[in-house]
């Protein structure tokens, strides 16, 4: 069994970034205060902590690096899950996300690797990728 992980996150503003993880992609709160939140990212800890200097309408500073024909932010971060899973909530960030980094396809297909992956941001810049594979065991880190 995989231990959780614990990702804290600069964002701009903790109310936006409340009703972005916590309303709009249904992620469970945990603890918070004025400056920070904690979520419940499928069994991760996402927190979300205020940086005032990005201001109100600042964003975090990334590149981009070429995977698969697309630019892939970096850095990002996101959880693996089962396609099952995957599929309604790819539905569900395409119901709030206006423009996504890398709009949700099947990436490697037929390839040691396959899966299905999206890409988008919060407002304040972060990108986060999704994916999924049909076989997490045997795909996550295939080579050949």
């Amino acid at each position: 069994m995989l231990t959780p992980f614990h990702l804290a996150i600069q964002v701009r503003d903790v109310d936006e970034a409340r009703e972005f993880y916590g309303v709009k992609m249904g992620l469970a709160e945990g603890r918070s205060d004025s400056a920070w939140i904690d979520f419940n990212l499928f069994g991760h800890q996402l927190v979300t902590h205020l940086n005032p200097a990005l201001g109100q309408n600042g964003r975090v500073a990334k590149h981009h690096n070429p995977v698969d024909d697309h630019a892939v932010p970096v850095p990002h971060f996101g959880v693996v899950l089962e396609v099952d899973v995957w599929k309604p909530f790819a539905e569900r960030v395409a119901s709030f996300v206006d423009e996504f980094i890398i709009e949700p396809h099947v990436r490697f297909k037929g390839q040691p690797g396959e899966q299905h992956t999206m890409f988008f941001e919060d407002p304040s810049g972060n990108a986060l990728e999704f994916k999924a594979f049909a076989d997490i065991q045997s795909q996550l880190f295939a080579t050949d």
